[in-house]
């Protein structure tokens, strides 16, 4: 495995570490110091809003500053942000920390410096392994935000969250250093310089893509911990349990999904493993007890993420290699933008309307997003499927 990969997937199972410790604690802690759902989820969509930023950053200046430098900025801007959630109580000052730091509490990395490195990884990999490249990847994002929610649960953590977060960006920062000028291939395209034939089907998936992470914006991790603290009374040392064995199941299904886009192809992967998946996230208010819920919350993180390496995979097959930077950072930008929409949206319907509101509507459009994107693309193949 080349040096670059390595470095890259350790960098992104460190940032990740942090990702699962928030996704678990950021709502609760600030629901302790007197915030109420509103506000949370307020934070949670300037967050957002800071990534998409620093996505549109990606998207058309990370090719003249360069990618080692790119992401040695933006997991800097991640530091400082973490420093200000561990140093401030004040509401403004929180916005301003959650949005220059890009800090994600949704509980699933999506953010620049997941992008930048999605367009790294498919340079160390040859066509055929290109989707399992990207599977180890999320694999390993995914089991450290696993490990991250298991942290969450330890009691002399819970209060230090904000402080460990930034250690560990800083750790990120560090491993960036040690890459080599090998990152920087691919290199050089602009929007202006991208193939009609490519702005065209960027345009479509981004379209597609924005409307999945509406749909996703209603669903942050940290809103999903209130729901089951609200509605069944757990605390983060159950929560925390719950939370890694959802990502554990996560992470074994991104290499399921390389296994299976081999045998179905990567849009077939996306579609009939996503839609079963948000099934059970809307039954899940509808059932009685804890023990239902949390069934049902791990068999959806089962199949959920399973487009992820598969979408990934896909735009970067179907553009040229130096449209890649290009097209990742377009389709995240709007995925991005879509997603910090509907968090506050969220947060003021489980006060006010109900608790299980964003679970049923986010749900229901990820299932319309599944159709519509199989309707689209289910003739355009990658390469290797051809």
């Amino acid at each position: 495995m080349p040096t670059d990969r390595r470095l890259i997937y350790a960098a992104a199972f460190i940032r990740a570490l942090g990702i699962g410790l928030l996704g678990v604690l950021f709502a609760l802690n600030l629901s302790k110091q007197g915030l109420h759902a509103g506000q949370i989820g307020f934070l949670v969509a300037i967050g957002l809003a800071g990534s998409a930023c620093g996505t549109l950053f990606v998207s058309f200046w990370a090719d003249r500053l360069g990618h080692r430098n790119s992401l040695l900025l933006l997991s800097g801007c991640a530091i400082a942000g973490a420093l200000g959630l561990a140093l401030f109580q004040n509401f403004g000052w929180l916005a301003a920390a959650c949005f220059l730091g890009m800090v994600n509490a949704m509980g699933r990395e999506r953010g620049a410096l997941f992008t930048l490195e999605q367009t790294i990884l498919p340079a160390t990999a040859t066509g055929h392994d290109r989707t399992k490249a990207l599977a180890w990847y999320n694999a390993l994002l995914d089991s450290g935000q696993a490990i991250g929610s298991l942290l969450a649960a330890l009691p002399l953590l819970a209060g230090r969250s904000f402080g460990l977060y930034a250690a560990l960006a800083a750790a990120s920062f560090f491993l960036y250093m040690g890459l080599s000028r090998k990152v920087e291939e691919g290199r050089a395209t602009s929007w202006r310089r991208v193939s009609p034939a490519s702005r065209k089907i960027i345009t479509r998936l981004s379209l597609l893509f924005g409307f999945d992470s509406l749909a996703g914006g209603f669903l942050p991790g940290s809103l999903i911990a209130y729901w089951f603290f609200k509605r069944f009374g757990l605390g983060e040392e159950m929560l925390g349990p719950l939370f890694f064995f959802g990502h554990i199941a996560t992470a074994f299904s991104y290499l399921g999904a390389a296994w299976l886009a081999k045998r179905i192809g990567l849009v077939r992967t996306m579609v009939f493993t996503h839609t079963p998946a948000n099934l059970c996230l809307i039954a899940i208010p509808f059932v009685p007890s804890v023990a239902w819920a949390a069934a049902l919350y791990l068999l959806r993180e089962c199949l959920v993420e399973m487009d992820v390496p598969t979408r990934q995979s896909y735009v970067m097959a179907v553009v040229k290699p130096e449209e890649r930077t290009v097209a990742a950072g377009v389709t995240n930008l709007t995925r991005l933008a879509a997603w910090t929409v509907a968090p506050t949206l969220a947060g003021v319907a489980m006060r006010s309307l109900a608790l299980g509101f964003p679970l049923v509507v986010g749900g229901s459009m990820k299932i319309l997003y599944d159709a519509m994107l199989f309707l689209s693309f289910r003739h355009l193949k990658p390469p290797e499927e051809s």
